[in-house]
C-alpha cells in the first residue's frame, strides 16, 4: 500500500499540520490502495504564502527547467 503524508511546500516535503488521513480506494477491487494526507486552512496558507513568494523567479523560468524541477519532486 501507498502511502502519501506530507506534502511539498517551498520546496521541502513537510509534514501537514493535523495528522488527520484518508484511505484512497481501487475502484477495481474496492480495495484499500494507499494512504494521503488531508490538508487544512492551515496547510492551504503555508501553501499559497510559498507559491506567492515563488511566482516572481518562477514564472521566468523556460518550460524545459520546469519540466527538470517537476522531474525532481516526482
Amino acid at each position: 500500500m501507498r502511502e502519501y503524508l506530507k506534502f511539498y511546500i517551498n520546496g521541502e516535503w513537510v509534514d501537514p499540520v493535523e495528522k488527520k488521513t484518508l484511505d484512497v480506494i481501487n475502484p477495481a477491487t474496492e480495495g484499500v490502495c494507499g494512504k494521503i494526507s488531508l490538508g487544512n486552512a492551515t496547510d492551504v496558507d503555508k501553501a499559497v504564502m510559498a507559491a506567492r513568494a515563488a511566482f516572481p523567479a518562477w514564472s521566468q523560468t523556460t518550460r524545459e527547467e520546469r519540466l527538470e524541477v517537476l522531474g525532481r519532486i516526482l
